[in-house]
């Protein structure tokens, strides 16, 4: 699996390549960049404009083997003289880089959506650049993404308050094949950004399973809700860690299922114990060894609890389901955070849910109408 590197990267080595063209009057087909990772980059330097005072060009963004929207995208970088601001890299964004409208996101509102680490990173390049050739005036640098309006529109931009393109990231300059640092961080800023709004309770859910049941059953839109994907034991941390003092897990018993035996990673690939899980609690109910087998030769959590209904069992089985569930993110969140949790199945609608979940889904969507 090959590895490749952020619009962070791409944005620092366009910068440093241009500046270094700018203040020598030379000709750049490449440059070299060190990113935090340690890795170095060699970039390869596309489409060159100049102007009496300025230097345009761009980088090719390469995402290795990771699925990544902006591979392929060009980054360009436009660097100009600045005589009024000695020593100074003044990094702002231009065509296709979003611009922060809420609070709680890495950069202040009003501002580029480039990030703290590319900031820095362009800033160090450009800065090594006027050092180089002695330059003691300022320089300022633009930042841009041809077609990352339309691009931002399939990202989580919108969502997070970041309007009119795609965001400049990156916190190690690389990008790792199937890396789910990105999707971990998505979470954090999020969770950051509801605490920057005021609020200290929060729904969250591994997915868009069950909207319509949300919806209909308690006219809440799970639209609203903080993504946590497989990360359920990871984001009650990070919901601790900002301050949040109540959290509403709502999913699907095909993924929730596996929180009853503490499984905090719910992806396939790290557990699936699912039938497993289930024909435990049929064992506890009921001590019915006959329907534990059916159910471990289930293929999936429907088909298992149509077992458990036609038995008469769905009352007892989810009482015990919910109360493992209830101790096992209790558990994890150690008495720094309240965390309640609804489950429900798509074709049967809600089937659990813990003591508390029920009030504090009203408290949440009061608060919603009251900010509304």
């Amino acid at each position: 699996m090959n590895y490749g590197f952020t619009t962070g990267s791409c944005s620092a080595a366009a910068a440093k390549a241009a500046a270094c063209m700018l203040l020598s009057g030379t000709e750049k087909e490449d440059i070299v960049i060190r990113t935090p990772k340690g890795i170095d980059y060699h970039a390869r330097i596309l489409d060159v404009t100049r102007a009496e005072d300025c230097v345009s060009c761009c980088v090719v963004k390469d995402g290795g083997d990771d699925p990544d929207i902006t591979t392929g995208v060009r980054v360009y970088a436009a660097v100009r003289l600045l005589y009024d601001h000695p020593g100074e890299v003044l990094v702002d964004g231009g065509e296709g880089v979003g611009r922060v409208t809420e609070p709680g996101l890495d950069q202040p509102v009003g501002a580029a959506a480039i990030n703290s680490v590319p900031r820095n990173m362009i800033r160090d390049g450009v800065r090594e650049v006027m050092e180089f050739y002695d330059w003691q005036g300022g320089l300022s640098v633009v930042i841009s993404v041809p077609g990352g309006e339309e691009l931002a529109k399939k990202t989580f931009n919108p969502k997070l308050g970041i309007t009119g393109g795609i965001s400049i990231l990156g916190t190690s300059g690389i990008v790792e094949p199937m890396s789910t640092q990105a999707i971990k961080d998505t979470i954090r800023v999020e969770l950051r950004q509801r605490v920057a709004q005021g609020h200290t309770r929060v729904v969250i859910a591994p997915g868009n399973y069950g909207v319509d049941f949300m919806r209909e059953h308690y006219g809440y839109d799970l639209d609203n809700a903080v993504k946590c994907a497989n990360y359920i034991g990871e984001t009650i941390d990070m919901a601790a860690e900002l301050g949040i003092k109540q959290l509403l897990l709502v999913g699907h018993l095909g993924k929730l299922i596996k929180v009853s035996g503490g499984i905090m990673d719910t992806h396939s690939a790290v557990a699936d114990c699912r039938m497993e899980l289930m024909a435990a609690a049929v064992i506890l109910v009921s001590g019915d060894a006959e329907l534990a087998g059916r159910i471990l030769g289930c293929s999936n959590t429907t088909q298992a609890y149509g077992l458990v209904a036609e038995a008469g069992l769905s009352e007892a089985f989810m009482k015990c389901v919910m109360e493992r569930i209830g101790e096992h993110l209790n558990r994890r969140a150690k008495g720094r955070l309240q965390v309640e949790c609804i489950v429900f199945l798509n074709e049967e609608g809600l089937l659990g849910a813990t003591e508390g979940a029920g009030e504090l889904l009203a408290t949440v969507q009061r608060e919603q109408r009251e900010r509304r």
